[in-house]
C-alpha cells in the first residue's frame, strides 16, 4: 500500500497548515486594503491582492462584516506578537515603541470602519474592544516600561492613554486625505522624552 509521500496526496497536517497559511495572507491583504481604501474597498481589491478569486474570499468570509472582524482580529494579534518581537530586534526600546505605533495606527485605521460594518451588532464591537485592549495593553506596557528603564522616556505615561491618544489622533484621517496621523503620532512620543 502506497504512503501518503507515495500516492501525492498531501497529508491533512499539512493541507490545515497550507489553508491557516492561505487565509493569513488573505487577511494581510485585506488588512492593506482596509487601511489604503477603507473597509467598503471592492472585495475583488482584496481578491487582487492576496492573489486569490473572489469566490474564495466569500468562501471564508461570508458577509462583509465577518472579513472586517476577521481582519480586525489578525491585526491585533499582529500587533500583540510585534512588541515581543519589536524589542528584541530594534535599536532600542524607545524605536520599538515607535515601530509598533506605527503598527498600531494601521490598525486603528482599519477599526475606524468596523462599527460600520458590524452595524446593530453592539455586543459583538463591545466583545472585540475587550479583546482588543486585553491583548494590546500589556504590550504598550510592556514597550513603555523597556524605554523608561532605559531612560529613553519619562515614567509615567499610562498605555492605556498612550493608546487612547494615538486613537484619537487617527481618527480625522477617515474624513481628510490629506491628514496624516503618523506625523501627529511622532510628535506624541518625541513629547515622551
Amino acid at each position: 500500500m502506497p504512503t501518503a509521500g507515495q500516492s501525492g496526496e498531501v497529508p491533512a497536517r499539512s493541507r490545515r497548515a497550507d489553508a491557516q497559511r492561505n487565509q493569513q495572507t488573505l487577511l494581510a491583504a485585506a488588512a492593506a486594503v482596509f487601511v489604503t481604501s477603507g473597509v467598503d474597498a471592492p472585495i475583488r481589491e482584496i481578491a487582487a491582492r492576496a492573489g486569490v478569486g473572489v469566490g474564495t474570499i466569500y468562501r471564508h468570509f461570508p458577509t462583509r462584516a465577518d472579513l472586517v472582524v476577521a481582519v480586525y482580529r489578525h491585526q491585533v494579534e499582529a500587533c500583540a506578537e510585534a512588541g515581543p518581537s519589536l524589542l528584541a530586534g530594534a535599536g532600542s526600546p524607545f524605536a520599538a515603541l515607535r515601530q509598533w505605533a506605527d503598527l498600531f495606527v494601521d490598525f486603528l485605521v482599519t477599526k475606524h470602519g468596523l462599527a460600520n460594518a458590524m452595524q446593530s451588532d453592539s455586543s459583538g464591537f463591545e466583545a472585540l474592544h475587550t479583546y482588543f485592549l486585553d491583548r494590546l495593553v500589556p504590550v504598550c506596557a510592556q514597550l513603555l516600561d523597556a524605554a523608561v528603564d532605559a531612560g529613553e522616556i519619562r515614567p509615567g505615561t499610562h498605555p492605556y492613554e498612550l493608546m487612547r491618544g494615538i486613537g484619537n489622533l487617527c481618527i480625522g484621517r477617515d474624513s481628510d486625505p490629506r491628514y496624516d496621523p503618523r506625523r501627529l503620532v511622532e510628535l506624541l512620543l518625541r513629547g515622551l522624552r
